[in-house]
C-alpha cells in the first residue's frame, strides 16, 4: 500500500505506516536546513566582507586583526554540519541520485574545499580568490537544491489533489 505524500523531488509515493511519516519529516527538514544554510550563506558574505575590512583597520599582519575573520570561521564550520545533515536528511527521505549527488557535492565544497581553499590562501591570494568563489558556487548548490526540492513538493501536492 502506498500513500501520497510531499518528498521534495520524487515520486511522492511512500510506503504506509511509520516509514512514510519519516521520510515525509525528512523531507521537510531538509527543506528548511536547506533555507537556513542559504541565510547563513547571505550572513557569511557579511562577515567576510566585515572581517576584512576590520583587517586594515589593525593593520594586515597583526595578530589582533585574525580574530576578525573568526565569526566568519565560525559560521563555515556550522554551515559544514548543516551540509552533512543535509546529506542525511536527503538519504532518510530517498530524494532521488540527483539531490543526493548534489548534496554530498555541498558537504565536499563545505568541509573539505573551504577549509583547504582558505588555509592555502595564506600563502597565495589567488587560492583566497577560489576560497570566496567556492563559497558562492556552494550557495549556489544550495539554492538549486531548494528550488528543486519546492517545485517537486508543488508537483506532489498538484497530484495529490487530482
Amino acid at each position: 500500500m502506498t500513500v501520497k505524500g510531499s518528498v521534495g523531488a520524487g515520486t511522492g509515493q511512500f510506503a504506509a505506516g511509520s516509514g512514510g511519516a519519516l521520510r515525509l519529516r525528512a523531507a521537510a527538514g531538509y527543506r528548511w536546513l536547506l533555507l537556513v544554510f542559504l541565510a547563513a550563506g547571505v550572513v557569511q558574505m557579511f562577515l567576510a566582507g566585515f572581517g576584512v575590512f576590520h583587517l586594515h583597520a589593525y593593520g594586515l599582519d597583526a595578530a589582533a586583526g585574525d580574530s576578525a575573520l573568526d565569526p566568519h570561521r565560525t559560521l563555515g564550520f556550522v554551515m559544514g554540519g548543516i551540509a552533512i545533515v543535509i546529506l542525511v536528511l536527503a538519504l532518510v527521505a530517498r530524494l532521488g541520485a540527483r539531490a543526493i549527488v548534489w548534496a554530498v557535492v555541498l558537504v565536499v565544497q563545505t568541509d573539505l574545499l573551504q577549509s583547504l581553499l582558505a588555509g592555502l590562501g595564506d600563502d597565495s591570494a589567488v587560492w583566497g580568490g577560489l576560497h570566496a568563489l567556492d563559497g558562492f558556487l556552494a550557495i549556489a548548490v544550495a539554492a538549486y537544491l531548494y528550488g528543486s526540492a519546492r517545485a517537486g513538493s508543488r508537483g506532489d501536492r498538484v497530484r495529490a489533489k487530482s
